[in-house]
């Protein structure tokens, strides 16, 4: 059984701050909340051990080092009970970069970036269509993104 941790208003005041900037000093968060130093970091620890935060990251801008081209592709499986294996199979092409399992009219999205669209060509060609179990998929390309953000707290 999941117990669903409950977020108080200091846990939402931390959350907002280091979303904005995950390398935000503690000490700035707690002036920000009016609390100690070691409130926060107790919090953010706390926050970590529940699963609310997991991880931290650096974001690359996939342009900056030459990856251009992001598309969306809607796959289409042949029988639904070949989900695992196109699964087992898409985690290993690193050009996908998310992956749902969705409703609706695909089995599975994925998010896929590559170098330019001749790159995206190839490895739909080489590489998706030959798994087993996709009987097709439907791609879109996408020309800007216009909003990336964390869930709003």
């Amino acid at each position: 059984m999941t117990i669903q941790y409950q977020i108080d208003s200091l846990d939402r005041k931390i959350l907002s701050l280091i979303i904005k900037n995950a390398r935000i000093p503690y000490l700035e968060v707690a002036r920000e909340c009016n609390v100690s130093g070691a409130a926060i970091h107790q919090r953010i620890q706390r926050l970590t051990d529940c699963g609310v935060i997991v991880g931290s990251e650096f974001i690359v801008d996939p342009k900056k080092v030459g990856f251009s081209t992001c598309a969306f592709m809607g796959v289409f499986l042949e029988k639904a009970s070949h989900y695992h294996i196109v699964m087992t199979e898409l985690e290993k092409i690193p050009e996908i970069v998310e992956c749902h399992y969705t409703t609706g009219n695909y089995a599975i999205f994925i998010k896929i970036i590559t170098r330019d669209n001749d790159h995206l060509k190839q490895i739909i060609a080489d590489r998706l269509q030959t798994i087993e179990g996709i009987s097709r998929t439907e791609s879109f390309i996408s020309l800007e993104e216009r909003v990336k953000r964390q869930l709003p707290i």
